[in-house]
């Protein structure tokens, strides 16, 4: 069985496929990448090289896996930058076309627009396209804090908030939400929004429970990218190795942190997925999850 992950890809560092393949393949995932774009590198050095791929082209490649007659191995699919607004008619249909050979194929879309202090980064359209689609075929989505509000319009500022921004996903159809980044007293539309704590949570819910894991909030400057990547990945072989939420919040919490931590001891601007791969498999951290 195989992970079909649609999304970005850069030459150099990590986001997007490049931040979600090898994770998912140290985690014994065999894996399908197609690229919605190809880059130099990520858009958080404010310059980069490449093109937003044919919008045809993700269509046409999966056609070909069905061509091949292995479309139907596939386990799971996973989607995350798009580039542009017609990509995500190509994630539509491939998750249509895959659950026509496999109903029992889950979809995590990683709702990718933008994050706090660098607002939406990608082109208008898409986020309408993840509101009204999208969404509604998901069985898992894994927003940060800015993207669960410009998702649902709600304050997501206190833990309230955002248990009322969580429902409001649930009731478009996804069974589970995972928040990727939350701080409390933190209103991430604004432009001028900076992380008031010392401490960053993690929250994941299946509409029943709500589990919250907490860590260090590292203080990295600004324009480090992949991590939101990296944790949509980590989080769904987690969930298809378990089916149990705490289990996969926990996981996901202590390798991300891992990866996290050793490239912020090492003051590199791009992630350590190579270098602290045994992370993935083995943290040297844990963290409990609680409900709340």
């Amino acid at each position: 069985m195989a992970v079909l992950s649609i999304q970005s890809h850069v030459v150099y560092g990590y986001a997007g496929n490049t931040a979600a393949v090898f994770p998912l393949q140290r985690l014994g995932r065999e894996v399908w990448a197609v690229n919605t774009v190809e880059f130099s590198n990520h858009t958080g050095y404010g310059a980069w090289r490449g093109q937003v791929l044919d919008p045809a082209l993700p269509g046409e490649l999966v056609l070909g896996l069905e061509e091949r007659g292995v479309l139907g191995k596939c386990e799971a699919l996973l989607s995350g930058y798009m580039g542009a607004p017609e990509a995500g008619l190509a994630v539509i249909n491939a998750v249509r076309k895959v659950r026509s050979l496999n109903p029992n194929a889950l979809y995590c879309c990683d709702p990718v627009m933008g994050d706090v202090g660098r607002g939406f980064y990608v082109k208008p359209g898409i986020p309408e396209i993840f509101k009204k689609d999208v969404i509604p075929l998901a069985d898992i989505v894994t927003p940060n804090q800015f993207e669960l509000e410009a998702l649902t319009g709600l304050d997501t500022s206190s833990l309230p908030g955002v248990r009322k921004a969580i429902a409001a996903i649930h009731a478009r159809g996804p069974k589970v939400v995972l928040v990727t980044s939350f701080r409390e007293g933190l209103r991430p539309l604004d432009p001028e929004a900076r992380s008031p704590g010392d401490h960053l949570d993690m929250l994941a819910s299946d509409g029943n429970s709500l589990y919250r894991t907490r860590t260090p909030e590292l203080p990295f400057e600004a324009g480090m990218a992949g991590s939101g990547d990296l944790t949509a990945a980590v989080f769904l072989s987690q969930y298809l190795k378990t089916r149990d939420l705490r289990q996969t919040l926990e996981a996901v919490t202590a390798s991300v942190y891992g990866i996290m931590e050793a490239t912020f001891k090492a003051q590199s601007r791009e992630l350590f997925i190579i270098q602290a791969q045994e992370e993935l498999v083995s943290p040297s951290s844990l963290f409990e999850a609680v409900l709340c």
